[in-house]
This record gives C-alpha cells, sequence and structure tokens, in this order.
C-alpha cells in the first residue's frame, strides 16, 4: 500500500484562511489593522511584502480522520493547493512580521510611521507653529 502526503497530513491548511489586506501606511490604517487583532483567533503576517489577515477557524468539512467531506466538490481555492506548498510539508513559516496582539503591532506602527515621517521631511511627535496656531484660535 503506498503512502502519500495527505495520509500523514493534520488538514493544518483547513483550520485558517488568510485574506491579502492593503498594507497600512497612515494611523488610521494602523487603527484598522488593530481592530483586528482585537478579535479572538486573528493575527496579521507579512510575507513577501505582502500584509494578511489571518483567521483560525476550521472548514465545516473537515473530518475527523483530516479529509475533506466534500473532495471532489471542493472549492476553487482548494482544488488549487497543491502538496509543494502545503502547511504539512513546508514546516514552520518565516514571516517577515507576524502580529498576534494589539501591543506588538502599536510598536511596530510607532517605528513605522515615524520613519515614514522622516522620510518624507516632515517632522514627528511637536506639532508644527501653523497647527498650534489654528487650534489656539
Amino acid at each position: 500500500m503506498s503512502s502519500t502526503l495527505c495520509d500523514h497530513c493534520t488538514g493544518l491548511c483547513c483550520r485558517y484562511f488568510a485574506l491579502p489586506i492593503d498594507q497600512p501606511e497612515t494611523p488610521g490604517d494602523f487603527d484598522d489593522v488593530r481592530w483586528y487583532l482585537m478579535h479572538e483567533g486573528t493575527s496579521v503576517f507579512v510575507e513577501d511584502g505582502q500584509w494578511f489577515l489571518n483567521v483560525e477557524a476550521k472548514c465545516r468539512n473537515l473530518m475527523r480522520d483530516n479529509r475533506c467531506a466534500v473532495y471532489e466538490k471542493r472549492p476553487r481555492t482548494c482544488r488549487n493547493y497543491k502538496t509543494d506548498n502545503c502547511d504539512y510539508h513546508d514546516g514552520p513559516y518565516e514571516y517577515e512580521h507576524h502580529f498576534t496582539d494589539v501591543k506588538s503591532l502599536e510598536a511596530y506602527a510607532r517605528r513605522s510611521l515615524r520613519a515614514r515621517y522622516r522620510k518624507n521631511g516632515r517632522k514627528t511627535g511637536k506639532r508644527s507653529e501653523r497647527a498650534k496656531a489654528r487650534s489656539a484660535a
């Protein structure tokens, strides 16, 4: 009896989904990502420069033996998934960044926004004289 990779699979790819999201660039963008992280079973990661929202949620069609109950009629996303890049075969991920909580994202956002403002020639942390005058009026 021959063995296939699927015979050893624990259905890792059927226990989450990841959706691409826009890379945050402003404080408001980072606040949106912070909202994602306030939900159970979520994380955000960066892979090859692309940001993803990761949602831990087991597929309803994953059976106890880690096989698909609707394999013959599985969705296109599942049909396109190949074993050469499967979670079981590839081992642990090596993310550029992986945010599992608000605190880690906020620390990254502070560094990122500070660097962005410096690069664009804007001051950081201090209000301009014009902004102070507007708020005083």
